[in-house]
């Protein structure tokens, strides 16, 4: 019996040589929201350059946080093209936070967390991270600052989330001052997510995609 290839590519060794990497890339990416998170990358996705659509690749699915790595193992190992995995969660109140990051990490999956939750990301598109205590403060903040610079009140549920920060907040400026603040939380020591507010690893998909893409600044 063939073992068992990377994370996404088990499959028998006879199948190994039809897998294929694309050029810039397939992310799979689960989250344990309804609408929030899932309506960001949709609008990530839906702002690739039309001539790249075919080549980068960004498919969203939703699952309960515990089961979150479960479920994106078993999604991985039923498709034949590599994918790169990604869980996306938020810290709130989730009691085995920095467990699941830890399992993700050990099982090869990238994870982009927030803490306290992914407001703290939208913040930064508008140049500020502020320090809150939890995430009912957290969205009670952004929301006030959405409406007085995009005009209307935001809504987990809206759709065109990614487009506003982009449109109305700098995305370049949001990935460097959410890097500041991971490295500022690493270089005094304080490395358990959990204890890393506010902070955030989303950047680092955001940064990434970006680089793969190679012409943000069109988007």
């Amino acid at each position: 019996m063939a073992k068992s290839d990377r994370i996404g590519k088990r499959k028998p060794r006879s199948n190994t040589q039809k897998l294929r990497t694309p050029e810039l890339g397939y992310y799979f990416i689960f989250t344990d929201t309804k609408e929030t998170e899932q309506n960001y990358f949709h609008g990530i996705r839906d702002a690739i350059p039309s001539h790249l659509k075919n080549k980068l690749v960004i498919k969203v699915n939703r699952s309960s946080t515990v089961d979150l790595i479960s479920q994106c193992k078993e999604a991985l190992s039923l498709e034949p093209q590599y994918r790169i995995p990604w869980i996306i969660f938020d810290r709130d109140q989730l009691p085995n936070f920095d467990s699941i990051i830890n399992e993700a990490e050990r099982a090869g999956i990238q994870v982009g967390w927030s803490n306290p939750c992914i407001e703290i990301w939208f913040h930064a598109y508008f140049g500020t991270m502020p320090t809150c205590l939890n995430s009912t403060q957290c969205c009670d903040a952004f929301e006030g600052f959405f409406e007085k610079i995009v005009g209307h009140k935001y809504k987990k549920s809206d759709k065109q989330v990614y487009a506003a920060l982009c449109h109305y907040g700098n995305e370049a400026q949001a990935i460097m001052l959410a890097d500041q603040k991971y490295q500022e939380n690493i270089r005094v020591g304080n490395t358990i997510p959990s204890k890393m507010s506010p902070c955030t690893t989303v950047h680092k998909l955001v940064e990434e995609i970006n680089s793969k893409l190679g012409e943000k600044g069109n988007r």
